[in-house]
């Protein structure tokens, strides 16, 4: 009855829990949260329960005695009432639809994992009851006459079999246990990289978001082990398997105390426990040696970085979103991450803290002997002094481990709900109350009709955009010229579906733009940012993101540096399209033990080369017979000659072929932001723009005619 007891109530906890948890997870909760550091109107009172996962998230961080005060990401929560009501209401709401997820990966290697943990967990109190028993022989063989061989001989086989018995167990739930892991961690760190590469600019931009994104990546990491003393979510199981011990460990005592003589011997074995236990909390831990790493798996982990950064860093959104590259990244991020999870899954296996007893448990046993002499009088045997002592010793390093994990539990299920409230984030520039109307690609390029826009940075209270009306026709080239931080640049993410707008209309062939879905319309546009990326890769790869589905053919890259003038640029470079170029701000990562990888040297470029390197990205997708619009933003570099005048026009030339057939008609609409006027010229219409508003809008001549800021301009640049 003392082994079913509490595998019975372990079972029962754990279908009460799940059925308890069994309410779906909410559909609504954050389709646009908006950056507030005043959470007044978010944060529920104590009384009231939150509306979503996000509410209670963010009620969490709220500073105790500090209304209107955060907490910064990933710090701990206090233990309080406020906050415990908070975990469980994330708990019903989300624990179940999680780890049935999780479950789904592996159903019967989950099913054997959790009952495997549930089993392990009695045998520390089986192996003392086991060791009582062969100490009791063995004393009995010393103390009288009526021992017998056979019943030690007996006792000493089922000891062995037991432990074999408990090592082969040990070793199926380890193997079998690495399966789930590895699996689990593949699946939310895969579901973190994709949700956050689908994320647009307006979206990353909320400083709450921003939060809510740093905590749930702890969530992701958890599961990694990367020591940021979270708990991740399956180590739930050690809370059951620890309750467990500690509950089949008082089992055995209560059986074996009857009488005041034990109880005094109980007492003396818990003070007797108590010593070593304290001695041990100022042991200092010994680290394994750092396993070695091969070339194949170093060039993995440098892979796997890479992606990480194109996700993670802000830089390369616009970019990211533009291209395409989301999905390309999950699947280059899916290939490292296994490669680690397989090289990882060869290193030796550390095993729980239910399998950290010996042998020399045994040994201990017997130097007891000399006490029960010293109580000879005592009605207690020298097999319940065993259990005493092994028991409450197994007590004290379970309940300890127990209150750690507890409260490691607690905060973790706020980064759960962090990662479940993130997986309902919405891109902002999605359509809100509709499905998406799909682009029509239509005759000589798109036409734009802009009334009334306006936009603001958030946080900002000076509008970037006021007002701006503007009418491009389909096929037409439009300059947009003006003063450094006119608002040319964010007028042109606006055009590009990048930044939304606050007011105003935005059609696009005659279709609200906010009805269509924007990597549907990225898919018709190419453009050269001011701000342009500078990937920590190769010259092939830096130029093939243009168009990611020929980022392998060779001809369409070597076509898109021709156009964009680079052809120079790639013969001068130690291995041509395959040299890797260096990028400020990121180093590659060294790794303990790497045998033979060295990383590739990589190549600094100029800012005149990078923006060739850019050019010829653009140009990549700018030669496609679906891209209506291409947009070149180029003040930042053209400020600093980075492009003699000779190579502008060249590139310009090369614009105006690739927008028209050779008998002239109109393919593609192009355009371009300048501060060289004589460039400017060129266009069909030109925008001024001066204080974030269009000043003046018309034809080269007509703006001349018109005697006003452009042609003041434009004559100070001749």
């Amino acid at each position: 009855m003392h082994q079913r007891d509490p595998l019975s109530w372990c079972c029962s906890l754990m279908y009460h829990t799940l059925a308890a948890q069994c309410l779906r997870f909410p559909a609504h909760i954050l389709s646009h949260p908006r950056p507030m550091r005043d959470t007044s109107k978010h944060r529920p009172a104590l009384e009231d329960l939150p509306d979503s996962v996000f509410d209670a998230w963010l009620a969490s961080r709220k500073v105790p005695g500090h209304d209107g005060n955060l907490l910064v990401p990933g710090a701990q929560r206090a233990l309080n009432t406020a906050n415990t009501r908070l975990a469980l209401f994330v708990t019903r709401r989300t624990s179940y639809a999680f780890l049935k997820s999780l479950w789904s990966l592996n159903p019967l290697r989950t099913t054997l994992m959790v009952s495997l943990n549930i089993a392990r967990s009695l045998f520390p109190a089986i192996r003392g009851y086991s060791q009582a028993l062969i100490v009791d022989e063995l004393y009995a063989l010393i103390a009288s006459d009526s021992f017998t061989w056979s019943r030690l001989l007996c006792l000493l086989f089922m000891e062995v079999f037991r432990r074999l018995l408990e090592g082969s167990l040990d070793a199926i739930a380890a193997s079998n246990e690495r399966v789930v892991l590895e699996s689990a961690r593949f699946y939310i760190e895969y579901k973190q990289m994709e949700h956050r590469v689908r994320l647009d600019v307006p979206t990353l931009t909320d400083p709450t978001v921003r939060d809510l994104l740093q905590e749930s990546d702890l969530f992701s990491r958890s599961f990694s082990g990367t020591g940021f003393g979270f708990l991740s979510p399956l180590d739930f199981l050690q809370i059951i398997s620890l309750s467990t011990e500690i509950l089949s460990h008082l089992f055995l005592i209560i059986s074996l105390t009857s009488c005041p003589s034990q109880c005094g011997i109980l007492i003396l074995s818990i003070l007797s426990a108590l010593l070593p236990t304290f001695l041990s909390w100022y042991n200092v831990p010994v680290n394994p040696p750092d396993p070695r790493t091969t070339t194949k798996e170093a060039r993995a982990a440098d892979r796997l970085e890479k992606m990480r950064n194109l996700a993670y860093s802000d830089s390369y959104r616009p970019e990211i979103a533009l291209f395409g590259l989301g999905e390309w990244i999950l699947k280059s991020w899916s290939s490292a991450r296994r490669v680690i999870l397989e090289a990882e899954a060869t290193q030796p296996y550390q095993t729980s803290h239910l399998a950290q007893y010996n042998l020399t448990e045994l040994i201990t046993a017997v130097q007891n002997i000399p006490l029960l002499f010293l109580l000879k009088s005592s009605s207690t045997c020298l097999g319940s002094i065993t259990v005493y002592r092994t028991s409450i010793q197994s007590i004290i390093y379970a309940s300890r481990g127990l209150v750690t994990t507890t409260q490691m539990a607690f905060q973790g299920i706020f980064l759960m709900s962090a990662f479940c409230a993130s997986l309902e984030l919405k891109p902002r520039l999605q359509p809100k109350d509709q499905d998406p109307i799909q682009y029509v690609q239509k005759p000589g390029g798109v036409s734009l009709d802009v009334k009334g826009l306006s936009y603001s940075y958030p946080g900002s209270a000076e509008p970037a955009l006021k007002n701006i009306s503007l009418s491009v026709g389909a096929g037409e080239t439009l300059a947009i010229v003006g003063l450094n931080g006119s608002g040319k640049s964010t007028l042109a993410k606006v055009l590009l579906r990048i930044l939304d707008f606050d007011k105003g209309s935005l059609n696009v062939n005659g279709v609200d733009i906010r009805l269509l879905d924007p990597s549907d319309y990225h898919k018709h546009t190419s453009a050269v940012f001011q701000g342009f990326s500078k990937f920590n890769s190769t010259v092939k790869e830096n130029v093939g993101f243009g168009n990611i589905e020929k980022v392998g053919y060779r001809p369409a890259i070597t076509q898109a540096v021709h156009l964009a003038e680079a052809d120079g640029l790639v013969r001068s470079l130690p291995k041509g399209l395959m040299t890797v170029l260096e990028t400020p701000g990121f180093d590659s990562i060294s790794y303990p033990g790497m045998m033979g990888y060295n990383h590739q040297q990589r190549h600094g470029l100029s800012g005149g080369e990078w923006q060739r390197v850019a050019i010829a990205r653009a140009f990549m997708r700018a030669t496609e017979p679906e891209v209506d619009l291409l947009v070149f933003d180029e003040p930042k570099l053209m400020l600093t000659s980075s492009l003699d005048a000779h190579a502008q026009s060249q590139i310009f030339d090369t614009i105006t072929k690739i927008s028209k057939t050779p008998t002239g008609e109109r393919l593609k609409t192009v355009i371009f932001i300048t501060h060289r006027l004589s460039t400017a010229r060129r266009a069909d219409k030109v925008a001024m723009m001066e204080n974030g508003t269009i000043t003046e809008f018309g034809s080269h001549e007509e703006l001349l005619a018109k005697d006003g800021s452009y042609a003041s301009l434009y004559r100070a640049s001749i």
